[in-house]
């Protein structure tokens, strides 16, 4: 049985961390160079193989109850490899918002019943390094953050995902999404009140939480719109 920050989970972690630090150093020397493509290629073919990794290896034994691929980690894999092959803007947001705060959010407090050597451990944390491993690159290490645009459209994406979720949940007798009801093991959600309050709440931080990432990138929206009318003003004379 896994257990949170075991010596198993730990290594993982600093694997991670340093994975996160050496990404973030050869910005300036990938930048615009071929090494760049590469990279990207690299990330993205690692988010492939460990996504489909993870989503088969939750499909056995098949549970209609936690195998469906329905957590935002099940398919931000997609997502990151979009990202980092196209640069397309909707998915460099996506990635930003998803990999950077709700993948990264799983790796910290992991759901995660199986322990080293299980495959499904190596399919579990393969697949949410590379995730943020990507996301990191796609929009951190090549300066690539969104508008309020695309965070508009991100937080549009999610709350259609929640909202999907919310219905099927009843329907299967499930728990995706945690919706329904807190993880069994401790989580931060404990820190949010009863069912619907932290849904209630975790709904604040995400738009609140994003909205503040969004501001390194694109400024406050009131003082951009005030930048705009300024600068299209006519000078008098």
């Amino acid at each position: 049985m896994f257990e949170a920050y075991s010596t198993s989970h730990l290594v993982v972690l600093g694997v991670f961390v340093a994975g996160v630090v050496l990404l973030l150093a050869i910005g300036p020397a990938v930048r615009g160079r071929p090494a760049e493509r590469t990279v990207a290629v690299a990330l993205a073919a690692g988010n492939i193989v460990f996504g489909v990794a993870g989503t088969l290896t939750e499909l056995v034994p098949f549970d209609v109850k936690g195998s469906l691929p329905l957590q935002v980690c099940d398919f931000a894999w997609i997502v990151v490899a979009w990202a980092l092959l196209t640069r397309h803007r909707f998915a460099l947001a996506l990635t930003y918002y998803w990999g950077l705060t709700l993948s990264l959010q799983a790796m910290v407090q992991p759901t995660l019943d199986d322990a080293f050597p299980d495959p499904n451990f190596f399919a579990f944390w393969g697949k949410h390094v590379l995730l943020v491993w990507g996301a990191v690159y796609a929009t951190l290490t090549l300066r690539q953050g969104p508008d309020w645009r695309g965070y508009r459209q991100a937080v549009a994406a999610t709350f259609a995902w929640v909202a999907v979720v919310m219905c099927l949940n009843p329907l299967l007798d499930s728990n995706y999404g945690y919706f329904n009801g807190k993880p069994s093991d401790g989580t931060v959600l404990d820190y949010l009140g009863p069912w619907p309050w932290y849904v209630l709440a975790e709904v604040v931080i995400v738009l609140v939480g994003w909205a503040l990432l969004t501001v390194p990138w694109a400024g406050w929206p009131r003082r951009r719109a005030r930048v705009v009318r300024g600068s299209n003003a006519t000078p008098r004379q």
